[in-house]
């Protein structure tokens, strides 16, 4: 991994008086797949929302795919954000159809095989699904699309632990057949740390720790020990 496909420089985020992101700098590399970890509140949402393009910094500069975050830049980006929902009205098929036509690099026939794996019925209806699989059909919609880089924010919430296992071999099997970059922030690290090779760590809007997973694993110990000793819990 030479090259960088996310560069954060000095970015710096206010909702009213709270400070979201404080002089963030950070650099993910091109083809990872990489862990965004921290607490609540950490600042991890707003740094997704702004690489999504959905809002700008109040100060610093930010770098996606060698430009800056907009609307063209969004074409290349599947994002998911944090507690995303669906039209209730549609059905699984319903979806499949709606992505097909509206998102930018969408694969059907890999859509219907996640479907499968993700066992969601083409006949199902969205306002009669769980929150796990209403979370499901959404990461089927965003893993679908053939674009260079994925944004996933916190997509197992909502879903048991054997779903989640499934998911990630699911994951796992969608990354190595094309190389693209991936950011996934999730609570959920014993059940994901296998899909990680690049890891960032944030705390009150800073990045505390970020690297190499081989690495940090000799340094510290598992990701999930290495989250522990900074965050507790």
């Amino acid at each position: 991994m030479t090259a960088d496909a996310i560069v954060c420089d000095r970015l710096t985020k206010y909702y009213g008086k709270r400070r979201a992101l404080s002089e963030l700098t950070l650099s993910i590399p091109e083809g990872s797949i990489t862990a965004v970890l921290g607490p609540n509140g950490a600042g991890k949402s707003t740094m997704m929302r702004m690489i999504a393009g959905m809002t700008v910094p109040d100060r610093g500069t930010l770098n996606v795919l060698g430009r800056r975050p907009g609307w063209e830049l969004n074409r290349l980006i599947a994002y998911l954000p944090d507690r995303a929902r669906w039209y209730g009205s549609h059905t699984v098929a319903e979806a499949l159809e709606w992505g097909e036509r509206l998102l930018p690099g969408f694969n059907r026939d890999r859509a219907r095989r996640l479907a499968g794996d993700f066992k969601l019925d083409p006949e199902m209806e969205v306002e009669g699904m769980s929150r796990g699989q209403e979370a499901r059909l959404m990461l089927m919609l965003c893993l679908a699309r053939d674009v260079p880089l994925l944004v996933l924010d916190e997509p197992f919430t909502g879903i048991d632990m054997i779903s989640r296992e499934q998911i990630v071999l699911s994951l796992i099997e969608a990354f190595s057949e094309r190389k693209r970059t991936v950011l996934i922030s999730t609570h959920e690290i014993a059940e994901t740390e296998s899909l990680f090779d690049y890891a960032v760590f944030i705390q009150d809007g800073r990045a505390v720790l970020s690297g190499e997973v081989e690495e940090l694993r000799a340094q510290r110990g598992s990701i999930r020990d290495i989250y522990r000793q900074l965050f507790g819990g």
